[in-house]
């Protein structure tokens, strides 16, 4: 590399550190007051009654004399 771009690799160092500087006191982090609520809507009844669909249908075959 040659000098000026040295020079010119400096000076974006420098004004990223300078920067960077002035950002370090804007960044605050803390709890919020009330909890964080995580509402999940899952809706599990169509896998009961595929399990339930299951099982009678493996209970006819297995008992077909007595349907």
């Amino acid at each position: 590399m040659e000098r000026r771009e040295y020079v010119k690799a400096g000076a974006t160092m420098a004004a990223a550190v300078i920067l960077s500087a002035g950002l370090g006191g804007c960044i605050n982090i803390a709890a919020p007051d009330e909890p964080i609520v995580i509402e999940l809507n899952v809706n599990i009844r169509q896998e009961v009654i595929y399990r339930l669909a299951e099982d009678a249908a493996n209970t006819i075959e297995e008992n077909a004399d007595i349907f």
